[in-house]
């Protein structure tokens, strides 16, 4: 067993590589024993502890380390909240300032808090005061002030007449010294009344400047809305015209273009006529060549039969002679009579052959010469009516293609103007919606602002009018007379007799130049004839007017 071990293992430290010879021959050699070492169990565990004592001293290192580390961590908590150390002491101590420190900032806090409300209430007291000062300086409170003054020095004068006639009554025989004081008295108080009367005017004037520098103000402020208005209109107009303008130098620039491409297809009408003058002037020209030919050819045949006229005459006077000569030596050859007109006549009969040859010959030469001539001319006319097609074709074309381009170009042209006039269009609109809402806008605005003015006189009349309620109760116990009072403190600013319109209490004038203020507009007659023109109960009025049915 231990041999099959030791066979089949291998050292420490060994290498797995099979040797080279064991490659080439494919089998494992066998293991020499004498490389061998042989263990004995107890070697070999001891061994085997020596090699893992290392990492087991590492691993005791480690934990006496992480017991050690975990000891100190125990005792920093457990001397943490100790009293009676240095670092306890410096925390106790860190610990009381920083209650200290938060006790004084609460009452810091606190002390802030008391004085940011006391100084809010102050604010609060100033702000009523400064508003109290502010109404008692508003007119209808100076107004209701001055009739509570009228109405103590209306109390004052009863008491200076009372005080005068129990004057009169008690002692009618008091020096005139006394009743001198109390006349100078008398007319002191009525001096001060007149001055407060009159700074009472003059106080309403100013009132009535300030007013009328408003209306001004305000007047004016419509006079530059509306020449602002005027001149965005004017603007507008500046810009339609100029529009209308730059369509009206379009349209003539384009008049001029089509001006100028009707004298240019006239011109090429022109051109083209000319070129028709000259191909039929050139036409005119063959014709004439042709005419020219054809007389050539008429008098070649003229020649052809005069020549043939001379040579049949020729014939005939040579035919004559030989007639002449055979009948001269018709005695002298009998003989061969027959032998020389056969002869004579197989000649005439070879030579004319000859000659007929000879000008068929000559007749198919002209005509193969005038049939090469025609086809030369016929190719030269097909070449040049080629030519002139091609060169119609080529100018149809660049028409057709300076027509395309001119087409396109008026359509890119009409469309930028209609781009731009939707353009223009657009901004028109953009520009009128935006004065619109601005329009709106300000109508809100203004509705907001009336509703708001409304409110405040609203909210200002139930003040006046509770100040008053109880100004006039307090003037009522004391005994004053309250009539200025009550007039004072009627529903609407204003002392007129009319009613009251939007919170005011305007007055109304007659219309002529006297200027006198119209009488209070409810009275008994007017109470009176509003019941007759009126009618509440009908059975009454029935009665009232006499019907019993």
């Amino acid at each position: 067993m231990a041999a099959s071990m030791v066979q089949h293992g291998r050292r420490r430290g060994s290498s797995k590589a099979v040797s080279p010879d064991e490659e080439r021959h494919g089998t494992i050699q066998p293991v020499d024993l004498r490389q061998i070492t042989v263990l004995p169990r107890s070697e070999y565990f001891r061994i085997k502890e020596t090699l893992n004592d290392q990492d087991k001293q590492k691993k005791r290192i480690e934990e006496a380390a992480q017991q050690r580390e975990a000891m100190h961590l125990h005792s920093k908590e457990v001397v943490k909240f100790w009293s009676n150390t240095i670092t306890g002491k410096r925390q106790k101590r860190i610990e009381a300032k920083r209650i200290r420190e938060e006790l004084e900032e609460e009452q810091r806090v606190a002390t802030d808090v008391e004085e940011a409300r006391y100084q809010e209430q102050c604010r609060k007291e100033a702000i009523e005061r400064a508003k109290a000062q502010q109404y008692y300086k508003t007119d209808r409170v100076k107004g209701f002030h001055s009739a509570l003054l009228l109405t103590e020095v209306l109390k004052e004068r009863e008491a200076q007449l009372e005080l005068k006639c129990s004057i009169r009554s008690a002692s009618k025989g008091r020096d005139q010294e006394f009743l001198n004081e109390t006349k100078s008295r008398g007319d002191e108080a009525l001096k001060q009344e007149q001055q407060k009367t009159l700074q009472k005017k003059l106080d309403t004037l100013a009132v009535t400047e300030d007013l009328k520098i408003q209306m001004r103000n305000v007047e004016l402020a419509r006079a530059k809305e509306k020449l602002e208005d005027e001149k965005e209109g004017e603007e507008i107009q500046r810009l339609r015209e100029l529009h209308l303008w730059e369509q009206n130098v379009e349209k003539q620039r384009q008049e001029e273009q089509k001006r100028n491409t009707m004298q240019a297809h006239m011109e090429h009408i022109s051109n083209r006529n000319v070129v028709r003058g000259i191909e039929e002037q050139k036409q005119a020209l063959e014709e004439e060549q042709r005419k020219l030919f054809l007389s050539a050819k008429q008098k070649m045949v003229k020649l052809r039969r005069e020549k043939e006229a001379e040579l049949f005459r020729e014939a005939q006077l040579l035919r004559d002679r030989i007639g002449n000569k055979l009948t001269a030596t018709l005695q002298e050859k009998m003989v061969n009579e027959e032998e020389i007109i056969a002869k004579a006549v197989s000649q005439q009969e070879a030579r004319q052959a000859q000659r007929c040859r000879e000008e068929k010959e000559k007749k198919a030469a002209m005509q193969k010469a005038i049939s090469e001539h025609r086809e030369t001319m016929m190719l030269e006319q097909e070449k040049k009516e080629m030519i002139a097609r091609q060169s119609a074709l080529e100018t149809l074309k660049a028409k057709q293609e300076a027509d395309r381009i001119f087409l396109e170009t008026q359509q890119q042209k009409a469309q930028k103007a209609r781009d731009d006039g939707r353009t223009l269009q657009d901004h028109y609109i953009h520009q009128m919606a935006e004065k619109h809402v601005r329009h709106q806008q300000l109508k809100i605005v203004q509705r907001e602002s009336e509703a708001k003015n409304a409110e405040l006189i609203a909210a200002e009349e139930a003040q006046f009018q509770r100040y008053a309620t109880q100004v006039i109760r307090a003037a009522a116990e004391a005994q004053r007379n309250v009539f200025p009072l009550n007039k004072a403190a009627r529903e609407g600013l204003g002392g007129g007799l009319g009613p009251v319109v939007s919170g005011v209490r305007p007055s109304y004038l007659v219309q002529d130049n006297s200027g006198v203020e119209m009488p209070r507009y409810v009275c008994g007659t007017t109470q009176n004839i509003k019941e007759l023109n009126e009618t509440v109960d009908i059975e009454g009025a029935k009665k009232r007017l006499g019907f019993t049915w």
